[in-house]
């Protein structure tokens, strides 16, 4: 009993595996999720956190201890006879903790921690938009693969023809209708045909294998590629993220031209310093005493010979090389869609004309097939149009599977 449940199992397992199926969406997805780099978004979300944190601290008390010892070669006297007033010790020392609090800085503070908060968005969208433009390459091995699958689909099929026709042929040289070397160029064919059908399993193995290392999952030759039919809607908008990123790239800039405005504010800090050292504050007495200092420090930087001034006449210049960037890269985008939809339109044109072709090559076939049983052609002549009907057969699929890969290149490329 135990025996047959694991065999069961087993067969549960294998069944699953020989199912497993994928589609380009989910293609798409999975290489957001498991290419290496994607985890770097999540790095620099945590490597934000930090570098916020590091800012923030400038809000915070700030506590520093000193200590030191010093001697003097010379200390100050009082030069005045008959008064008992010792001079100080040659050998000072002294011990402090200071706190310093700022208390009002412009919203520097504030300003920094809005720049980082904008570089960090900046980062995110740079790993999205190279991560999208992965998806031609997926798009290229995945309509690869349906390409090799449908390939070898229309093989197999020709060889079931040409097996049934073989026993056709050897049935006719038995009863002498044919010649009896007829049956040896079908086989001959055959042979052919199990050679081409290894090299596309051959293709399709390498394909699938780039294809499961870029999106992070295991994959065989038995998986099924759903062949599900890409629209392509030509009037939808402009949607790549790198449009957003360009956006983000000036808001940015905007966020540091707000922090270079701030960085000559006014700023104003409370402070405290208490010691114990010989002498204390006051100098006349030589012992150890406490001391303590408390007090408000103003600091503004009044003039800097227009050093801010031009930090943020700079930082406008990259908003405006931004801007350059955003529009050429309209420009580029949108001749490769205008390129894209003749292509589309092309292979469209391809395809009704292949199936034109198909129509009449199989009316021919169905000719020759008529001769060959009646003796009257040859078994060569007959895997002649056999031969022409698959290939152009093929030839449809390989426009079909063009213009879905041409289709799916015009939907990446518009950001759809």
């Amino acid at each position: 009993m135990k025996q047959l449940r694991i065999i069961l199992i087993i067969l549960t397992t294998l069944q699953s595996v020989a199912q497993q199926s994928i589609t380009l969406e989910t293609c798409y997805d999975l290489v957001t999720q498991n290419y290496p780099l994607a985890k770097q978004s999540q790095l620099f979300e945590t490597q934000n956190k930090l570098d916020a944190a590091i800012i923030s601290i400038s809000k915070l008390p700030q506590f520093s201890l000193d200590a030191q010892a010093t001697y003097l070669s010379d200390v100050v006297e009082v030069p005045i006879p008959n008064v008992n007033i010792k001079s100080l010790n040659k050998d000072q020392y002294r011990a402090t903790v200071s706190v310093n609090q700022l208390i009002y800085n412009g919203g520097a503070t504030d300003a920094s921690l809005k720049v980082k908060s904008a570089q960090l968005k900046t980062k995110q969208k740079q790993v999205d938009v190279n991560l999208y433009q992965l998806k031609q390459k997926i798009n290229q091995l995945y309509f690869s693969i349906l390409l090799t699958q449908e390939t070898g689909l229309l093989l197999e099929a020709k060889q079931a023809q040409l097996q049934a026709k073989l026993k056709e042929v050897q049935s006719g040289i038995k009863y002498g209708v044919l010649l009896p070397a007829s049956d040896k160029i079908l086989e001959a064919e055959l042979l052919k045909l199990k050679q081409q059908l290894k090299e596309v399993e051959s293709n399709k193995a390498n394909l699938i294998t780039t294809l499961a290392s870029i999106i992070g999952k295991s994959l065989s030759t038995s998986t099924t590629f759903k062949n599900s039919l890409v629209e392509a809607p030509l009037k939808a908008q402009l949607n790549r993220p790198e449009l957003e990123l360009f956006k983000l790239k000036k808001e940015e800039i905007e966020n540091s031209e707000n922090l270079i405005s701030k960085q000559n504010s006014p700023k104003l800090f409370g402070f405290a310093t208490g010691g114990y050292g010989n002498p204390g504050l006051n100098m006349l007495d030589n012992s150890f005493q406490p001391f303590y200092t408390v007090g408000i420090k103003f600091n503004w930087k009044v003039f800097d010979w227009n050093s801010n001034k031009k930090q943020r006449e700079s930082l406008a210049i990259n908003k405006d090389i931004v801007e350059t960037e955003t529009e050429t890269f309209k420009l580029n985008v949108n001749i490769e869609l205008s390129q894209q939809q003749k292509d589309i339109e092309k292979i469209e044109a391809f395809i009704i004309s292949d199936l034109e072709i198909i129509n009449l090559r199989k009316d021919v076939l169905k000719s020759a097939d008529s001769q060959l049983r009646n003796g009257v052609i040859t078994s060569s002549a007959y895997i002649t149009e056999l031969t022409n009907l698959y290939e152009d057969e093929n030839t449809l699929v390989r426009h079909s599977i063009q213009l879905q890969l041409a289709k799916a290149n015009y939907n990446v490329i518009k950001g759809q």
